[in-house]
Parts: C-alpha cells; sequence; structure tokens
C-alpha cells in the first residue's frame, strides 16, 4: 500500500515547491507518494517571530485537513519546526519536524555535530530548539552564512558556495564530526548542488529535509500497519470535557470563517 506523504511549505507563497520537489522526490521510497505543498491567508516570511504566529495558525489547518484526505505522515517543512507540536495534539498521523529529525538521526553519522543557519535571529531560535530537544550535550557550535530564504531560490548554487566554505569552517573550529543544516531551503540548495555535480564535502552534512522524509517514510509505514500511537496521556493530550471538545471546534470554525479576507490580504507570489 502507497505511504503518502504532505510536505508542507509553511509559507503562504508558491515560491519554495519547486526547489523542494526537485531536490526530494528523488529520495523518497518508490512506493512513496510524496507532495509538495505550501499554505493560504499567511504571510510568505518567518524570518521573525510575529509573523510566524500567523503562519502557525494556517499550518494547523492544512494538517488537520492533511490527515481527513488521507495522508499517512506530515512534515513541517521548516526547521523552526513551527507548530510541530501542537499539531501532533491535533491529528493521529505522524507530524515531523526536520530539525527535530535531524537531531534524532544524528547518532547515524556522527557522535556531534555543528549548526550552520541562515542568519543570527534564526541561530537564536535553534539554540532554544536544541535545549528543547534535549540535545545541548552533542551541538557544538552554531554558526550562520546570513542568507534569507526569499532571495536563496534566486541563486542556490551561491547559496550552496557558502555552505561548501562555511561548513568547512565550522568543522574545523568546534572539532565536530557531522554539520545539521538548520534551514530547509539551504538544505534544499545544497541538495541541487550535489545533484548537478558538486563534489560532497569530506564529512557527513545532514539535509535536514531528507532527515525528516526518511522518519516520516518509517513512522507512515507504522501508521498504516496500526503500530503509531500519539501518546495523549500527557503533552498531546486532546480533550476530553466537551467544553474544551468544543472550544477546539469552533476555533478551528474561526479560522475558517476568518480564511477568505486572509487570503485576499496575503498576495501569494
Amino acid at each position: 500500500m502507497p505511504r503518502r506523504i504532505n510536505f508542507i511549505n509553511p509559507f503562504g507563497t508558491t515560491a519554495y515547491d519547486d526547489l523542494i520537489q526537485e531536490t526530494l522526490t528523488h529520495y523518497a521510497m518508490q512506493d512513496t507518494q510524496l507532495e509538495v505543498t505550501h499554505l493560504e491567508g499567511c504571510p510568505a516570511d518567518m524570518d521573525y517571530f510575529y509573523p510566524k504566529h500567523m503562519v502557525e495558525a494556517a499550518l494547523f489547518e492544512a494538517v488537520r485537513k492533511s490527515e481527513e484526505d488521507g495522508f499517512d505522515a506530515v512534515i513541517v517543512g521548516c526547521c523552526y519546526d513551527p507548530g510541530v507540536m501542537v499539531s501532533r495534539e491535533l491529528v493521529n498521523i505522524p507530524v515531523i519536524g526536520p530539525f527535530e529529525a535531524s537531531l534524532n538521526m544524528l547518532s547515524f553519522y556522527g557522535r556531534t555535530a555543528v549548526i550552520v543557519a541562515d542568519h543570527v535571529k534564526a541561530g537564536s531560535q535553534m539554540k532554544d530548539n536544541v535545549k528543547l530537544y534535549g540535545a545541548s550535550d552533542r551541538i557544538l557550535g552554531l554558526d550562520v552564512i546570513d542568507w534569507y530564504v526569499k532571495d536563496m531560490v534566486l541563486d542556490t548554487s551561491a547559496v550552496a558556495h557558502d555552505v561548501v566554505e562555511q561548513t568547512a569552517k565550522s568543522i574545523e573550529r568546534t572539532g565536530a564530526e557531522a554539520v545539521i543544516l538548520n534551514c530547509t531551503i539551504i538544505a534544499a540548495s545544497y541538495q541541487k548542488f550535489l545533484m548537478d555535480g558538486g563534489e560532497p564535502a569530506p564529512f557527513p552534512i545532514l539535509n535536514p529535509n531528507l532527515m525528516a522524509l526518511g522518519m516520516a517514510e518509517t513512522l507512515a509505514n507504522l501508521y498504516q500497519k496500526g503500530n503509531y500511537h500519539v501518546s495523549r496521556l500527557g503533552y498531546y493530550g486532546q480533550p476530553k470535557d466537551p467544553h474544551f471538545q468544543a472550544v477546539t471546534e469552533v476555533t478551528r470554525q474561526a479560522w475558517r470563517n476568518a480564511k477568505p479576507n486572509l487570503v485576499s490580504s496575503y498576495i501569494a507570489e
């Protein structure tokens, strides 16, 4: 039975869909149906935290709709891992954050890593996420290449050049055994460079898109076979009381009611 996975670019724009499709589909298993989608009715950028929260509101509906449409797993395609924890409260299918997946996969590549992110503000958020995921002892540093995603898609080869240069410096500076590229578009730019014949680095560089895809395929397979269950005993608990169940559904309906106005407010790119 084919496993259906929705890779959601959590941006209110189509600008990143083709790049992710090009650099990710090739690595999916033969019986994986991978779809790359994006959001509507939210900002096209979330490099700053305020618009990020608007993106998450749109994302929650997209994740719930993915489950209703028969997807077996969802990847939230940003290394902020926006809305991942909340989404796991909302649905029973696996919801994968690329950064969390990369940290979980790290031990198969090396014991320690250095993070290479897009810019300083993003790096600050990633430092918080490292603590949240309990990986502080294995991440030996963080560096940035000073790019924003809106510019990366315009010159992926230049991004890849900066990745090659910075990762070598980061490994030398920290003594880490591997690199985690901490932006899905940085990773896609570097993957395109490799697919076009670029020479791989002499140390592991973890692509969070590929890490997320591998984890999504594994968990989707378990989900299909009835062996993946989100614990509802605590952190991901769902409301049982009719009052809180109603609050959840009213919240969803409020989003649906507001969406037409939001879509017209945010011009799709």
